[in-house]
């Protein structure tokens, strides 16, 4: 299977630079993966297609604002960080740039009273560093740091909380579950009023999301892990609609992993706190997961193979064709699909 299989053409003007005022007004592009129709809808409109007795699940991470910029203790050159992965003790994996002038030793401070002193050098512009400051981090970052939007969005985001979920918990993530960006309380309100039961997990977004598919062959590709929390209750009630046959409906490829990680391992939906490092493309079976709430994914990445595996690849291919037909927008702030199944409707 080759990556070039999962490439298309998408025209620039596509790729939203900016989120939509109301988070649920935006497009929802709905496919049948069973008979391959495809209707166009309003994000708002989802509720036509959940019935009673489904299970949603959404990935309740939160971004932290972890772009920070700061200036070398010795030199005053400008670095900028982007803390991608808390490994305890104040100790932070991060993206750095420029990564040539930062060595060993290397401090950089920051406003804040934050400062960051280099104990590692990775590759690819990886660096591990060691955090001092005073006070509550989380509360620093809110002052300090900027989100770390994407390489493709050049607008600058004017509302941090528009790159959070309205039902962001837990800070973890270096990118946003964009998939829940659309929904909005009012709708998640309505959703529960249909008797749809709705789930939490967390999954907290890494590096890879940074990372494009660079081996030509899809399967040769070293999929980055990402730490993700189930809790009992949450297991038991995924349990009890796998027994009833009910449709598990999962928003975003984030709360798909968690789900398809957790049930491949244990065969069964069970608590848990780890990492997985899953890697979801065509041929693989789904034990989880009936339908997913989606966003449009980027040509050749890993988001685009899940989805094409589980509605298979020339569907994806020629409902992406159809949005781009449509105007629809790409990406993170981008329109929505649903990828649905009547299978286990009563």
């Amino acid at each position: 299977m080759s990556t070039e299989d999962f490439d298309y053409e998408l025209p620039e003007k596509l790729i939203a630079q900016t989120p939509l005022k109301n988070r649920s007004s935006s497009k929802l592009l709905v496919l049948d993966k069973d008979t391959g129709e495809i209707n166009h809808e309003q994000f708002s409109d989802i509720t036509k297609y959940l019935h009673s007795g489904d299970v949603l699940v959404l990935n309740n991470t939160k971004v932290i604002p972890a772009r920070i910029i700061g200036e070398k203790e010795d030199t005053k050159a400008v670095i900028e960080l982007l803390l991608l992965k808390d490994l305890g003790d104040d100790t932070w994996e991060c993206l750095s740039r420029p990564f040539k002038r930062l060595h060993i030793g290397t401090k950089i401070l920051f406003k804040h009273n934050l400062a960051a002193t280099v104990i590692q050098k990775k590759e690819e512009g990886i660096v591990l560093v060691k955090l001092e400051y005073n006070g509550i981090l989380m509360e620093i970052l809110d002052k300090l740091g900027e989100m770390p939007l994407p390489p493709y969005i050049h607008e600058k985001l004017e509302d941090k909380n528009r790159y959070q979920t309205v039902y962001a918990k837990y800070f973890g993530s270096a990118a946003a579950p964009t998939a829940g960006l659309h929904f909005t309380n009012e709708l998640l309100e309505k959703i529960k009023n249909m008797n749809v039961t709705i789930l939490y997990v967390t999954l907290h977004v890494g590096l890879g999301t940074f990372r494009p598919v660079t081996v030509s062959d899809v399967t040769k590709h070293n999929m980055h892990s990402e730490y993700y929390e189930i809790n009992a209750q949450t297991a038991d009630l995924l349990n009890k609609a796998k027994e009833e046959n009910r449709r598990i409906i999962a928003v975003g490829t984030t709360s798909t992993r968690t789900l398809e990680a957790n049930i491949s391992k244990y065969h069964t939906f069970k608590e848990a706190k780890e990492t997985t490092n899953i890697f979801i493309y065509p041929g693989y079976k789904f034990k989880a997961i009936d339908c997913l709430i989606t966003n449009f994914h980027l040509p050749k990445s890993t988001l685009i193979m899940l989805v094409s595996a589980l509605a298979g690849k020339d569907n994806i291919m020629r409902s992406y064709k159809e949005a781009i037909k449509n105007n629809y927008r790409f990406f993170s702030f981008g329109d929505a699909m649903f990828i649905k199944s009547e299978r286990n409707v009563k």
